[in-house]
């Protein structure tokens, strides 16, 4: 929760309901900041610092630190009075001894004390200080803040301090489980005189967890510049293992649990005498992991994205747990497919997905990129990971064994990036399945990995391979929906005889990307256009199939050209046979480029959009309504419109104009306006309607739209000849298709088109019964011949002995043709073909 600016709070209490208001400067303590390097020489001193200990910043810097804070030992009993004065600050009594043994750069716990120091001409200071590690690549390696424990005692004395005093002013009391840590918005860059704030800045967040840089600058910017604590926040963290402020401690107890710390480290036997702060620092460090876990399980699996959730894996354990998080996957699941099957082996692709790290930008970037795939020999830890399902632990690389390493890696030199470093692989597995794995590092600087952090490794492992095999199923699902729906929807051509299309499709929700919504155009004879949009009511799967369904059928029965009414009339039948559990509605209608008209049918769904190319007006095509598809015995109803080149014809489906609780007129409004919008293309219009109708009212149902722009052809495009059943017709045939292409400008296409009519009209005059036979030539996008007889059979390939005087024509046209087909009429079939117009 932000808990914003709170002044007023005294330090050790927050501000909340019921708080009694404080004086704003209570409890703002001056505070001394010291910075330490790895040789234990002063590497920053602030002007608290030059308060407190009365020396001037050119004096400290670069000096050994125990010289500039000599140690003069515990306080005396006599001054138990005194002690008491500080209230809960007694518990640091004694603990004089730790701070000295702590200055020498080699800190790996935080600690905390009270000290009586000798000042140059001030006698002795009663201090106290906190000390916290800094682990990283740079050279500093302890951050001491200190306190005048008098100035602190006045305070209290005067009523003014509400609480004990920690550098981290703010800290909630809180029985054993340490100070609550209040984070300070990001803001401000880092002091410029100290020329390694940034640094500082930068490692800030790994003594308070979860903190960016960003954050981090502001702290090392006031404590550096001021001295003061920070008293604007935001948010709530934990210091990683904080020593029990509030247990009274006996003489020198700092410097034993600095020593057992240092022990338990380095895993050698702890001494009899610190057992019990050794087991108090156990304790504190399994207490740290398991909130460290509960920190993590919080950050991942925020969603179902695969690549989020990678991310969020690799970030979550740098840098507090390790400096070098690299997660590899095998690429099934990178792929989004099925669960991966059988043991890793050498074989094996494992793609390098993310790669978070401590180090300067970019240093890893070049010789392990995010995106590589590679396998991993049998003799490297990887694979031991990722056979046998269990953490792998190397305390540090060696040179021999960073180079093996190394080999994997063709023409680059990864050896100065892993030699020294501690590394811990930990796979990444779901239903006993090795999915992936993870490898950390830590700085040659920083503890190396051990028992206890391998069995941490382990869990936080199997936390994340759960959540990557929900997004992996995830993924895959959604894979298989887009598919599915992918397959079930025509890739409609964008030109059609005397039309152009365009269409859109929208699924409902992210979760339920298959619905019932379709679309269509079929080529039927006479260069006419069939275009159908229709809706099976419902989601999911079963939708879909019954969507898939209906599709095939109106797809089958307008290449029978039969009249939209009565098409819907035998859909209505046969989703009546498939079963009643779903209805659909569906609007059916047949464009006529060369007699300019639509024709059009209905079955329960929403009228289709004209715009007019005259004025750009659009209205709404009254149509009967008719019944959805499945109710049964309902009879359909058909209407003719007059069109003109240029106007477009605008269907969809209801999920794009229906919103719940608003009636469904406004939604037809809105299309009618929107589809009247002036657009430059096709493509464009359509995204003018999705754009303005698309987002009403948080819209959930799918979206089919398609829109065709009428265009027509022109008469003088038409060229139709009526012959006699007489094969003597065949040569007029001939003639005309030859001489009406070289009026056309078409001479090359004379003679196969030549060879292929005449092949038709034979067999026409051959199969026709009573009607004359009827010949037609369209140009529009492509040349298309049309040859009608009364004869219902349609004709087929067939093969053709050398003997033989049947089977060649057909043979003919499916070769030189560009496409060719039949189909039959109310009077009979039309067998057509088509060539493509030559370039001009």
């Amino acid at each position: 929760m932000d808990h914003g600016t709170q002044r007023d709070a005294p330090p050790g209490r927050r501000a909340g309901p019921g708080a009694v208001p404080a004086d704003p400067v209570a409890g703002r303590v001056p505070l001394a900041v010291v910075v330490v390097d790895r040789e234990g020489l002063v590497s920053h001193w602030s002007r608290g610092a030059r308060r407190l200990f009365a020396l001037p910043k050119e004096e400290a810097i670069g000096r050994p630190a125990p010289d500039l804070l000599p140690v003069s030992g515990v306080l005396p009993d006599d001054e138990t009075e005194d002690a008491t004065a500080y209230g809960r600050y007694a518990a640091y009594d004694g603990l004089g001894p730790g701070l000295e043994s702590s200055l020498d750069g080699q800190l790996s716990y935080p600690v905390a004390g009270r000290a009586r120091l000798t000042v140059p001409g001030n006698d002795r200071v009663d201090v106290l200080w906190w000390a916290y590690p800094l682990v990283g690549p740079g050279r500093e390696r302890l951050l001491v803040l200190a306190a005048d424990a008098d100035g602190l005692r006045r305070d209290h004395t005067e009523g003014r301090a509400g609480g004990r005093p920690t550098p981290e002013t703010r800290a909630e009391e809180s029985a054993g489980d340490g100070p609550i840590v209040e984070r300070i918005a990001p803001g401000f860059a880092p002091h410029t005189d100290f020329p390694g704030a940034g640094e500082l800045a930068r490692r800030l967040p790994e003594i308070l967890p979860s903190m960016s840089v960003g954050e981090s600058a502001r702290i090392v910017a006031q404590v550096l510049e001021l001295g003061y604590p920070i008293l604007e926040f935001s948010r709530n963290d934990r210091v990683p293992i904080t020593p029990d402020w509030g247990v009274p401690r006996r003489a020198g107890r700092g410097a034993r649990r600095e020593r057992a710390a240092r022990a338990l480290a380095a895993g050698e036997p702890v001494p009899d005498d610190l057992r019990d702060e050794a087991e108090d620092l156990e304790y504190a460090a399994v207490r740290e992991r398991l909130e460290f876990l509960n920190e993590v399980s919080g950050r991942i699996g925020t969603s179902l994205d695969l690549s989020r959730t990678i991310v969020e894996v690799s970030k979550a354990v740098v840098p507090r747990f390790t400096d070098v998080a690299g997660t590899y996957l095998r690429e099934q699941v990178v792929a989004g497919e099925g669960f991966p099957d059988g043991v890793p082996d050498t074989t094996t692709m494992w793609h390098r997905v993310a790669l978070e790290h401590t180090d300067e930008p970019g240093r890893w970037d070049d010789v392990v990129p995010v995106g590589e795939a590679m396998p991993f020999p049998a003799h490297t830890p990887f694979f031991q990971c990722m056979t046998s399902g269990e953490p792998v632990l190397v305390p540090r690389i060696t040179e021999e064994m960073g180079h093996a390493i190394a080999s994997q890696f063709e023409k680059r030199d990864i050896r100065p990036l892993i030699t020294g470093r501690s590394m811990l692989l930990v796979p990444l597995k779901a239903r006993d399945v090795v999915l992936g794995f993870m490898i950390l590092l830590r700085h040659p600087e920083r503890p190396v990995f051990n028992d206890m952090d391998r069995v941490t490794g382990a869990e936080l492992a199997a936390r994340a391979g759960l959540v990557l095999d929900n997004a992996r199923m995830y993924t895959y699902q959604e894979n298989v929906a887009e598919t599915l729906q992918d397959s079930m929807l025509p890739h409609i051509p964008a030109h059609m005889a005397g039309c152009d299309i365009s269409t859109r499709y929208l699924p409902g929700t992210l979760l339920g990307r298959v619905g019932g919504d379709w679309f269509d155009s079929v080529k039927l004879p006479g260069a006419r256009t069939a275009l159908v949009v229709g809706d099976v009511m419902g989601h999911g799967l079963g939708s879909a199939a019954m969507m898939g369904q209906l599709r095939t059928a109106v797809q089958t029965m307008a290449g029978l050209d039969l009249p939209p009414a009565q098409l819907l009339r035998n859909l209505d039948d046969l989703a009546q046979r498939l079963g009643d559990t779903h209805l659909a509605t569906c609007l059916y209608a047949v464009y006529d480029p060369i007699a300019g008209e639509l024709h059009l049918a209905n079955a329960g769904h929403i009228p289709p959009v004209l715009v007019r190319a005259e004025d750009g007006a659009s209205e709404l095509i009254d149509l009967p309504t008719g019944a959805p598809i499945g109710v049964g015995g309902v009879p359909f109803e058909s209407v003719r419109v007059r069109v003109a080149p240029g106007d477009r014809l605008v269907m969809c489906t209801d999920g794009l104009v229906e919103v719940r609780g608003e009636d469904i007129g406004v939604g037809l409004a809105a299309l009618c306006e929107s589809a009247a919008h002036p657009a430059a293309s096709m493509d464009d219009a359509c995204d003018t309607i999705i754009r303005a109708l698309g987002t009403r009212g948080g819209r959930k149902d799918d979206v089919a739209l398609l829109m065709a722009r009428l265009t027509g052809i022109q008469p003088d495009a038409v060229a139709e000849w009526r012959l006699a059943r007489d094969p003597a017709e065949v040569g007029r045939a001939r003639a005309a298709v030859r001489e009406q292409l070289h009026d056309w400008g078409l001479p090359k296409l004379a003679d196969s088109a030549e060879l292929m009519a005449g092949e038709l009209v034979t067999n026409a005059v051959r199969h026709a019964h009573a009607r004359p036979v009827e010949l037609r030539l369209v140009r529009a996008d492509t040349l298309l011949c049309e040859v009608d007889d009364d004869d219902h059979e349609l004709p087929a390939l067939r093969g053709a002995g050398p003997d033989d005087e049947a089977g060649r024509g057909l043979r003919v046209v499916s070769t030189l043709a560009r496409e060719w087909g039949a189909s039959r009429t109310k009077a009979g079939k039309t067998v057509w073909f088509e060539l493509t117009l030559p370039r001009r």
